[in-house]
């Protein structure tokens, strides 16, 4: 059966949930990737009010959609972030912000994660996606010089805020999916490995692969596929473009607004970008994914209106089922 490819409607907030899910289901999508925030899911609502979710699974049944997981990336993030400042304020609920101290910020944030997997359960889904956030993105740089013991207590920090949150999510039966993203814990490949040995291999611990924070940073998104195919709990699609060449664009964007052409490389819609697609969907067949695909429209150049369906009808021509039976079968003469 053809995976179900989903919205993620993290880029849709700003818009009613019942508009976003009148839209998707014109469209076509399978389901909705739902986000916590804007009025689309309330994990403290979910789990003190059953009617709230089957308020939720009616907007969603009403439109043809399923849900798969949800996602709370912004209160994932003040987790284990330093420092905590005002663009935390901007994201987070007032409720996790508080007075804005932030080792309580950090705090309530981790509590908000925990209710955020009880919130899952109560929906009937098993995996949430997210962020974590990190004590040493900060020091990427490498200078002033790092310490290797400040960046070891790095991943000792993280591990320490995230455990006790994981052990929420096994208690509950619902799998946490990272999203591998500059500004994270893990951003790449070796720190995904450095943070997957932090929480000692956890199950509860998996990955949101999300190739399009692989290609400006010149990784190779299709291995990663292969090389954590036991972690990747859920897939996002969003296309990135690189634009490094001309010896004056770099590739750490120059603090440069997104789609502004000095940019070293932009966020753009899926199949418009540098991500060897048919690669990856080979691959994700090749490792047995079966999970939702779930388009997450980013473009600061295109309308979203035209982006999404788009992006749906480019994935669903790509995101082919394996073969049942080896195309050199045909070949035996069954004598």
């Amino acid at each position: 059966m053809a995976r179900p490819i989903t919205l993620f409607t993290g880029q849709w907030a700003d818009l009613p949930f019942t508009e976003v899910a009148r839209l998707a289901g014109e469209w076509g999508y399978d389901g909705l990737e739902i986000a916590c925030w804007g009025d689309h899911f309330d994990p403290w609502a979910a789990v003190e009010d059953d009617g709230y979710v089957q308020g939720r699974r009616d907007i969603l049944d009403k439109h043809g959609l399923q849900v798969f997981a949800i996602s709370n990336h912004l209160t994932g993030q003040a987790v284990c972030d330093d420092p905590i400042d005002a663009r935390h304020q901007g994201i987070l609920p007032a409720r996790v912000w508080g007075d804005g101290e932030p080792e309580g910020v950090r705090q309530r944030a981790a509590d908000a994660m925990r209710t955020t997997a009880r919130a899952a359960a109560k929906l009937g889904v098993d995996t949430v996606v997210g962020f974590t956030g990190s004590s040493i993105w900060k020091t990427v740089a490498m200078f002033p010089p790092v310490p290797q013991e400040m960046v070891d207590a790095g991943y000792r920090d993280f591990a320490d805020r995230w455990n006790p949150i994981l052990d929420v999510f096994d208690e509950v039966g619902v799998r946490f999916a990272h999203e591998v993203h500059p500004s994270e814990i893990a951003y790449d490949y070796w720190t995904t490995v450095a943070a997957m040995e932090a929480v000692g291999h956890r199950e509860a611990f998996g990955l949101n692969w999300d190739p399009s924070h692989f290609v400006w940073q010149d990784l190779d998104p299709v291995g990663f596929l292969l090389d954590f195919r036991d972690r990747i709990y859920h897939v996002d699609c969003k296309d990135a473009k690189r634009q490094v060449g001309n010896g004056r664009n770099g590739r750490m964007g120059s603090h440069l607004a997104w789609a502004d052409p000095r940019r070293g490389w932009d966020f753009v819609s899926t199949g418009h970008g540098d991500v060897p697609w048919e690669a990856c969907f080979r691959m994700l067949n090749h490792i047995g994914y079966s999970g939702p695909i779930s388009v997450e429209w980013e473009d600061a150049g295109m309308d979203r209106l035209v982006g999404a369906p788009e992006a749906l009808q480019f994935v669903r021509r790509l995101a082919f089922d394996p073969p049942s039976a080896a195309f050199d079968a045909a070949f035996s003469s069954g004598g």
